[in-house]
């Protein structure tokens, strides 16, 4: 977690109003020099100063298509560390992106480690090739990831996902990625290493017909900086699996749990159950539907009157979904009674966008999130290759 100042008191004593108003008052002073991005995670006191609202890389597009057309200076990123990082890869030269709180970050994000995935790359191989494997490992890594991991991925010849389109790209990767070969490849001879999140991993390798009992294995880095080879996998799994999945995963949609699913199966079997493939399999194997984050809103705003909906994914979006679809007599409401919300989202609030607000007006930029120079080509890379590879605008998560 990055440090993050402490606020004056005045932010702090300001009631609600009083902070959008402040905030109204700033964004008119600024005009077209600032832009405000609102991740659909955010509470609705921030969504409602927001220029745009989605998702992570849909944002960071916006962004830089907005600045380009406005000539805007700054980007002010209601999101989360990994985000902003994205934003200011694929933003226009010299656009300022700026995080509120440079303590908001993203816990599944930083169960990557760069270092650790150096050690794992080189492990894998050594084992691999002891076995006398002599394929290609293509690594792939979820839009919610470090820059750091990005450039890992992009300097290794793989490239980004999102969860709309994880299996076009590991369907890619499989066929090669940025090397393919005219001949038909040999059973085994590609493999998947899939970062951060294993659970979207395991639930797309399903989909592509993967056993994933056999086909799949799991490298933890923690297990191996406990001294356990190979992150607690076995040569064997490893020569086995067609995916290497990184022990990752989201702290919300951990949450939901397949009891959760049979509970509102028993007391209500016309209610669907949608999720993101973020959830764990079991989860995703009773649910009727699974996607992307877009994919859920859509489902919901497309979903005909009188049917009634349980969703498993964060719960200030799907209150919002919920407090839409009423009027159309749609009933939706979270899988699990549990307040399953980003925390680390939570951290942006109206007084550091305030505070942001005001450092801008009087000259001052805070909390620029940048990439640095060493990674920010690779990490470019790994998202050109998603970008190029799906050749259409990108509904992520």
């Amino acid at each position: 977690m990055l440090w993050q100042p402490s606020l004056d008191e005045k932010y702090l004593r300001m009631s609600s109003a009083e902070l959008a108003a402040a905030i109204a008052l700033r964004r008119a002073e600024l005009g077209d020099r600032l832009i405000i991005l609102g991740h659909h995670y955010q509470t609705d006191d921030v969504i409602r100063h927001a220029d745009f609202t989605g998702d992570s890389l849909k944002l960071s597009q916006l962004a830089a298509e907005r600045v380009a057309q406005r000539g805007a200076e700054f980007v002010v990123f209601c999101g989360v560390h990994f985000m902003a990082e994205t934003a200011d890869l694929v933003a226009p030269e010299g656009t300022k992106v700026i995080l509120p709180d440079l303590s908001a970050g993203c816990s599944m994000a930083d169960m990557a480690d760069y270092d650790d995935a150096l050690q794992a790359w080189d492990d894998i191989h050594a084992s691999l090739r002891a076995d006398g494997w002599s394929g290609r490992i293509v690594p792939i890594t979820y839009v919610n990831s470090t820059a750091a991991i990005k450039a890992f991925v992009g300097r290794n010849g793989g490239a980004c996902c999102t969860s709309s389109n994880a299996r076009q790209v590991l369907e890619w990767a499989l066929r090669g990625g940025d090397a393919p070969t005219p001949r038909k490849r040999a059973a085994g001879d590609v493999k998947i290493l899939f970062l951060p999140d294993q659970h979207l991993g395991r639930n797309t390798a399903a989909a592509m017909g993967l056993d994933v009992a056999t086909q799949t294995c799991v490298y933890d880095p923690r297990r191996t900086r406990l001294g356990d080879a190979l992150g607690g996998a076995t040569p064997e799994q490893l020569l086995a699996s067609t995916a290497i999945l990184w022990a990752g995963h989201c702290s919300v949609h951990k949450l939901f749990r397949a009891e959760h699913c049979a509970a509102l199966r028993g007391n209500d079997p016309a209610m669907k159950i949608l999720v993101h493939p973020e959830c764990d399999k079991s989860v995703v194997d009773m649910a009727d539907l699974a996607g992307s984050t877009e994919f859920i809103i859509r489902t919901i705003r497309e979903a005909p009157a009188g049917s009634r909906w349980a969703v498993g994914t964060e719960f200030h979006l799907v209150h919002r979904l919920a407090r839409e679809a009423r009027d159309r007599g749609v009933q939706v409401q979270v899988l699990s009674g549990c307040q399953c919300l980003c925390t680390t989202m939570f951290r942006i609030d109206e007084p550091h966008l305030l505070w942001t607000l005001d450092n801008l007006a009087e000259g001052k930029i805070v909390n620029r999130v940048r990439v640095h120079d060493d990674a920010r080509a690779d990490a470019a890379l790994s998202i050109r290759r998603m970008l190029d590879l799906t050749a259409s605008p990108v509904a992520v998560d």
